[in-house]
């Protein structure tokens, strides 16, 4: 064997240097990946075992797909794991829960895939602690997709570790989840490398035309020079293609063999784990002896060693597919008679489910509890294949569509819609009671609503809704009511659509929060504001005493945050918005903590903590990163426009663009709070007009946006344009006074006066806004009051106030503001220079994330968890960041970030 490998590895001294080059980097501390392509028989598996022979002090660990393996969730993540599991005594407990989890050692709460991602980057790391690791995963494209999707997160982050992953797969296109991996596609040997090889193999020759037709059909595929060589026949070929010549000829041979071979080989087929000892246990059951595996092993199908495995999947196939119909259901028989039902009941209730012919209810009772066993352990691809293969084996028509909803259901949580869309259409076929056709609705609407969040897709959503009953359609109401309160596509539908759900939803006793947030939202839509507010007052609050219990469910705290803001409550929008922030990330909510992290951010912007609103935004960039979501932009859109950063705004814009269109009301408001801060108030004032109309029609803005609004009405002498706002902002205060809406109804009332009694209103409005702890307004107030006193030629008084603004707004980093006071500043006589609001010594994003975390307390392994990298990432950035800083230690650290 081994010379013919060396035949074979004629042509493959560049893609064997390769995978040693991602090894010496490995052991150096330099980790990275290889994705190796080809088809079948092209030598993929040999050259990565060619690769891996050499390397004798480091820990190689295997896994592989199989053709006819169920997706039994993470299945192949156990295989690679399974030999240095001890090293997850090393890691955060989250961590090894999750773990403990999935591979149903610990029946804990379902863990998302990016907290087993970060558990397996981490279990890996440990145990290159001691010696390089070596990970190579064959036939990857017939993993489960859970498998899938963690290993490509851990080949993403193991820049600095001691790994190596290498991966084998057909094509690219079968493997999607791997498409960053650098990738090399295996050629055919050529014809000169293949009649080499091919003279080893057959050293007393064929008759010239044989042999050109063996080059001919193996197309200088390794393997199918092999199996030809070996049994070409005075006739050469069959006409086929290669891959199902091999696989004839792997048939033929198997097929020649004695019965009891057969059966061995069958069993072993039927079995993909290569679990020894089982074969042996249904080898005995079957009346079959050691020399009956022998003889297996002999025809030079099978191979065995720690695990049973067979010479290449075509010849697995081959067996599989060669054993009859009646023999294969024989051999699952026997499997799932030796697999321990304690122990392993899926892989047992799966061996059962191929063991039946036909309809068979126990069975797929088994089934259905498997596939809520794997929902459990975020195996959302087990459990719809667990549910389809349950679905097959129902007697029950009405039973059997509700399965294959179930299992449609999962298969859109498993992250595969069109799958999904399938099997519902195939669920209605068979017939759904009312309930059921109910459900299908609403499934089919969730699936084009997250296949892409359009107006079409959302009114689906309200239809699929309407057919619910009106105690269960408030929360399916509530997601449709948020995704059209940005969006305008007529004018009046968010408002036709408050008074459907006011007639249509039932008010619970006693109502839970989310039942007093969509009223609060219909009522913001459809009363006054002074008739709203008290609706939204106890929203709020009722999502403050929720956030406050141990165990609250973090969904929808970021709406709630939002009415917070609209309230002008601070206490209430900071303690929701960290709240929610924490709950996600205690329960691996990872779904929703990059929303969090975001209106976390706005939060922080509103309130003046730029800094911190930037490394939120980092973090919530990081978490889109490993989930491959996509990125929202509306917290880094407020930021920017209120930072003064144009040219991050500038690419927002764009990049909104080509998302959602012109009709985004919030990029209108954020295009208006970037011109006032430069001071180009008719821009400005354009801006709002349209987000205003926007509004009229629907929309829905913030309560700084009529702020915003006054403001540029003012600076252009149009103050009729501001007197709705005007109007609002009173309302709000006077029917919920605190130190924010008092004082900006104050200011409001400053701006639109034109004579001198403005002065009084000025300094009230910046006294209140004083105490509110909004610093971005009150020193927004302080540079109105002091262009103010300007214009009316009060210059000593004026520089005080445009002083104290600029030096406020440099802290806070609102550089077009800050420019802003600066010019008023000249105008008056005295000359500033604006601050510097770059990262200090140059650091990158992540750098400063990184370096603000570590500033304030946390360890290494806890902000690896929060950017879902490895502990040797961190420590990575941080030496980078000691040496941009100029310092050598964490206390320093502290010391320039206090």
């Amino acid at each position: 064997m081994a010379d013919i490998r060396s035949g074979c590895f004629v042509a493959r001294k560049m893609e064997l240097s390769e995978i040693a080059a991602v090894t010496v980097a490995a052991a150096e501390g330099r980790g990275g990946a290889l994705l190796v392509l080809g088809e079948a028989g092209i030598g993929k598996s040999t050259l990565i075992d060619e690769a891996a022979a050499p390397l004798d002090d480091w820990q190689v660990l295997r896994a592989g797909g199989v053709e006819f393996e169920s997706e039994l969730p993470y299945s192949a993540l156990h295989h690679l794991c399974m030999p240095i599991l001890e090293h997850r005594a090393c890691l955060p407990a989250p961590q090894w829960r999750a773990l403990d989890t999935v591979f149903g050692l610990y029946a804990g709460v379902t863990p998302s895939p990016m907290l087993v991602g970060l558990a397996v980057l981490g279990l890996l790391g440990a145990a290159g602690q001691d010696r390089p690791v070596f990970c190579a995963i064959d036939d990857v494209q017939w993993i489960d997709a859970g498998s899938r999707q963690v290993l490509a997160f851990v080949a993403a982050r193991i820049a600095s570790e001691r790994i190596a992953m290498v991966f084998a797969a057909r094509d690219v296109a079968s493997v999607p989840e791997l498409v960053r991996v650098p990738a090399r596609t295996l050629a055919g040997l050529t014809d000169s490398e293949a009649l080499t090889l091919l003279r080893y193999l057959a050293p007393f020759g064929h008759d010239a035309w044989i042999v050109q037709r063996i080059l001919a059909e193996a197309a200088g595929n390794p393997l199918a020079l092999i199996e030809f060589a070996r049994d070409a026949g005075p006739l050469g070929l069959p006409g086929d293609t290669k891959h199902r010549a091999v696989e004839q000829r792997f048939a033929h041979r198997f097929l020649r063999l004695p019965a009891s071979t057969r059966s061995v080989l069958a069993l072993a087929a039927a079995e993909p784990t290569g679990d020894l000892a089982l074969l042996r246990r249904a080898m005995t059951l079957e009346g079959l002896s050691g020399a009956d595996l022998a003889a297996a092993e002999d025809s030079g199908l099978l191979l065995t060693g720690p695990r049973v495995h067979f010479r290449h999947p075509l010849a697995r196939s081959a067996v599989y597919r060669s054993t009859g119909a009646e023999a294969r259901r024989q051999a699952h028989a026997a499997l799932a008679a030796c697999t321990d039902a304690d122990i392993d009941p899926d892989r047992r209730a799966w061996h059962r489910a191929n063991a039946i012919a036909g309809p068979d209810e126990r069975t797929a009772t088994e089934l259905e509890r498997s596939a809520d066993r794997a929902q459990r352990r975020g195996g959302f691809a087990a459990a719809a294949a667990f549910f389809e293969r349950a679905a097959r084996l129902t007697p029950s028509g009405s039973r059997q569509a509700h399965r294959l909803l179930s299992a449609a259901q999962a298969r859109l949580k498993s992250g595969a819609p069109s799958g999904a869309r399938e099997l519902a259409d195939r669920a209605e076929r068979h017939g759904l009671d009312p309930a059921g056709r109910s459900a299908a609705r609403l499934l089919r609407a969730m699936i084009d609503y997250h296949v892409e969040r359009s107006i079409p897709a959302t009114i689906a959503l309200i239809d699929a809704a309407d057919g619910m009953g009106p105690d269960e359609a408030g929360e399916t109401y509530l997601e449709a009511f948020a995704s059209l309160m940005f969006s305008i596509d007529e004018p009046g539908r968010l408002r036709r659509l408050a008074l459907h759900i006011r007639e249509r939803v039932h008010r619970r006793r006693p109502p839970r929060p989310v039942d007093l947030l969509l009223e609060a939202l219909v009522d913001q839509n459809l009363r006054a504001v002074d008739e709203a507010v008290p609706t939204m007052r106890r929203a709020v609050d009722a999502f403050q005493d929720h956030a406050r219990m141990p165990d609250a469910d973090p969904w929808w705290m970021e709406r709630a945050c939002v009415l917070s803001i609209d309230l002008c409550d601070r206490a209430a929008m900071e303690q929701i918005a960290d709240r929610q922030v924490e709950l996600a990330r205690t329960q691996g909510a990872y779904a929703i903590l990059p929303h969090a992290l975001r209106f976390q951010a706005v939060a922080r912007t509103i309130v003046g903590r730029f800094a911190d609103a930037h490394v939120c935004i980092v973090e919530a960039r990081a978490v889109d990163e490993a989930a491959g979501t996509s990125n929202l932009v509306g917290s880094d859109l407020m930021l920017a426009a209120l930072s003064g950063d144009a040219e991050r705004f500038r690419e927002i814009r764009e990049m909104l663009h080509g998302r959602v269109g012109v009709e985004f009301t919030p990029l209108h408001y954020a295009s208006g709070v970037l011109h006032n801060g430069n001071g180009d108030h008719e821009a400005a004032l354009e801006a709002l007009l349209v987000a205003q109309d926007q509004h009229r029609r629907g929309s829905y803005v913030v309560t700084a946006f009529h702020g915003e609004l006054v403001e540029a009405a003012a600076a252009t002498g149009r103050l009729e344009e501001a007197r709705d706002s005007a109007e609002w902002i009173e309302s709000l205060a006077r029917v919920n006074p605190n130190a924010w809406t008092t004082g900006a109804h104050l200011l409001a009332c400053a701006l639109l006066d034109p004579g001198l009694g403005a002065q009084d209103l000025y300094r009230e409005a910046i006294s209140r806004l004083a105490g509110s702890g909004m610093r971005v307004h009150y020193a927004r107030a302080r540079l109105l009051h002091g262009e103010w006193l300007r214009r009316v030629g009060r210059r000593s008084e004026a520089r005080v106030e445009l002083r104290a603004a600029h030096d406020l707004l440099s802290t806070i980093g609102a550089r077009g503001f800050v420019a802003r006071a600066a010019r008023e500043l000249d105008a008056v006589g005295e000359q500033v220079l604006a601050g510097d609001a770059d990262s200090p010594a140059g650091l990158t994003a992540r750098e400063l994330l990184v370096a603000r975390k570590v500033a304030s307390g946390a360890g290494t392994k806890e902000v690896a968890a929060l950017l879902f990298v490895s502990p040797r990432t961190i420590d990575a950035h941080l030496r980078n960041i000691y040496r941009k800083l100029g310092i050598t230690s964490r206390r320093q650290l502290r010391e320039l970030f206090r």
